[in-house]
């Protein structure tokens, strides 16, 4: 995604319209930043003769123009409220979710996340799983909770790690994994206020793979192999997607570790132990991505032109993951 100034003013509406759904006060308001934040993304994931960039805005331009109208419609039903009070409450409701679930890509509304992903590049994939999630889970929280989101929650859960097992495109795990992760969000949603901070964490976890992707320029397992790298890299990438799948004593637990502590207060223990074995099923496919780096015993293949990455950077990605000792002994959460 290369910022030149058409791309830069995108990018200034897109981080703008975020905020006009975050500080919006009715339904409206937030309509039309989510409206605004579609019509942003769109041109930064554009380029010129390139089927698969069309392919993935046509993509997302339906599926969001479908959520979109979905709101649009639910909202404007408000006024029929007085007719049959419960009946129109309970289905404006869900419709409205149904609308915020098309747009952020929950299941059962999952198809087109993954579809879309296997065609961005890896900085459009970052954008999308990360910033693009803020808005529509805010108005999300904003609903009144009912038995729909539980179903999501559930499917969310179950396709996010079963979806994932037979892929060997990387950015088709990290949109299934995403969607795991999503059922986990909108689990501490329904139970705490504080739903935002496993959205941050993961968002760092997410912006850190993304970057270890872009800079060895690989998008499928076997290239993992060829990437070659050295000894701390593979202890730091290791350490890295063992923390996006919530293993402890990595960072990427203390999200799982909250919503996990949440649910045994509010005695939700089936759902935790289904949400917990589904869990288990993205770390399979993360360590199949490590495995490469693992079991690969020569620090750098001969045949392949290594490129060194940045020792600082590496540091970084290592000291962030390991902080959950620490965070813990200050007391942030």
């Amino acid at each position: 995604m290369i910022l030149n100034s058409s791309k830069m003013l995108f990018m200034v509406i897109l981080i703008s319209s975020t905020m006009i759904t975050l500080s919006a006060n009715n339904w409206m308001g937030m309509w039309m930043g989510l409206e605004m934040n579609l019509m942003s993304f769109i041109p930064l994931i554009s380029k010129s003769k390139n089927k698969k960039s069309s392919q993935a805005m046509m993509t997302y331009f339906l599926t969001q123009s479908i959520g979109s109208i979905t709101l649009l419609f639910s909202i404007l039903m408000n006024s029929l409220v007085f007719l049959y009070p419960k009946l129109i409450n309970e289905l404006v409701v869900m419709m409205m979710m149904m609308s915020i679930m098309i747009k952020v890509g929950a299941a059962p509304f999952h198809f087109w996340l993954p579809e879309m992903m296997a065609n961005l590049s890896w900085l459009e994939c970052m954008l999308l799983m990360t910033w693009q999630k803020i808005a529509p889970l805010t108005v999300l929280n904003m609903m009144p909770k009912n038995q729909f989101l539980y179903i999501s929650i559930i499917l969310s859960a179950i396709m996010g790690g079963v979806g994932g097992l037979n892929q060997t495109s990387l950015r088709k795990i990290l949109a299934y994994s995403s969607i795991n992760h999503l059922g986990w969000m909108m689990m501490f949603m329904t139970m705490n206020v504080s739903w935002y901070k496993y959205l941050v964490i993961y968002s760092m976890l997410i912006i850190m793979v993304c970057m270890f992707m872009k800079m060895k320029n690989v998008f499928f397992i076997n290239q993992l192999m060829t990437a070659s790298p050295s000894v701390t890299e593979k202890i730091t990438y290791t350490v890295l997607f063992l923390s996006l799948g919530g293993l402890p004593p990595f960072l990427g637990f203390l999200p799982k570790w909250m919503v996990i502590q949440s649910m045994i207060n509010s005695n939700m223990y089936l759902l935790m132990v289904v949400m917990m074995l589904f869990s288990l099923l993205t770390l399979f496919y993360y360590l199949r991505m490590v495995m490469s780096f693992i079991l690969s015993y020569s620090m750098i293949n001969k045949w392949v032109v290594y490129k060194a990455s940045n020792k600082f950077l590496l540091l970084v990605f290592l000291l962030i993951n390991l902080s959950l000792p620490v965070l813990m002994a200050l007391g942030f959460f």
